[in-house]
């Protein structure tokens, strides 16, 4: 997958996309958008392999107005389908690798043959960064629990100096990457950015529990060339019990 997207790749892909998409419903989730199909596993071209792309823990709709609808479809069963296709490519004859877990690839990348490292790094950093993305954002928000807000309160100024700091990290992420919130070891939040599908458990400088897609994909079909637009309305889709969760895990809690 390259790491730019253009506009011309992007409206090719919404054409596609216009005949071979269509209503995706989840339990629970909002009423599904009309004029679509959903993609069949032979469409999503899925090779036998230890990874699976995630089910959207809500419809595609969700997140409208903040996030479009064909935005979401695009980026979930194209894009994210891709990293988890070539990542089972890569890994194919590699047994150990394949009894790995993505977080275990993304860490240990020096255990893989060289030859297939370059690959693993971004589709297993692809298919990681994305499962949590989804993850992370839910209709309504929500708030930060206690301890999280505690943290936020002490090592980042508070939550308005927190959006800012991610909204900067992002907004100057030259090319495609990620904008992050990151706790260490010991608790301590920190804002950083890595490129590409680059993850900041790659380098061991600790656990995302936020992260915000900063490639053109995520966002080019309804913002274009306005990435900090993107980044300010993102925010509104921002679930916060989980990213509480993820908090609370990566200190042990």
């Amino acid at each position: 997958m390259s790491t730019l997207v253009t506009r011309r790749s992007l409206i090719g892909a919404a054409a596609v996309a216009g005949v071979a998409l269509g209503s995706r419903v989840v339990p629970g989730s909002a009423a599904p958008s009309r004029g679509f199909a959903r993609l069949t596993s032979a469409q999503q071209e899925d090779p036998t392999g230890p990874h699976t792309l995630p089910a959207l823990p809500y419809d595609y709709a969700a997140l409208e107005p903040h996030i479009d609808t064909l935005t979401m479809q695009i980026h979930h069963d194209k894009h994210h389908q891709t990293y988890v296709t070539n990542l089972n490519k890569a890994v194919v004859d590699q047994p150990d690798l394949q009894a790995m877990s993505v977080e275990q690839l993304v860490t240990g990348l020096d255990a893989a043959p060289e030859a297939i490292r370059t690959p693993i790094r971004n589709s297993a950093g692809g298919h990681l960064n994305h499962t949590m993305f989804w993850e992370i954002m839910a209709p309504g928000g929500g708030a930060a629990s206690a301890q999280l807000a505690a943290a936020i309160d002490r090592d980042l100024a508070g939550l308005e100096a927190l959006q800012t700091a991610v909204n900067d990290a992002g907004a100057k992420r030259f090319g495609s990457g990620w904008a992050w919130v990151v706790a260490d070891a010991s608790g301590t939040l920190s804002v950083a950015s890595t490129p590409n599908q680059d993850n900041p458990l790659m380098d061991g400088s600790g656990t995302p529990i936020l992260g915000v897609d900063v490639w053109e994909h995520a966002y080019y079909l309804k913002y274009q060339n306005r990435r900090p637009d993107y980044l300010a309305a993102w925010w509104n889709t921002v679930n916060w019990d989980v990213v509480s969760q993820r908090y609370a895990a990566a200190v042990g809690a």
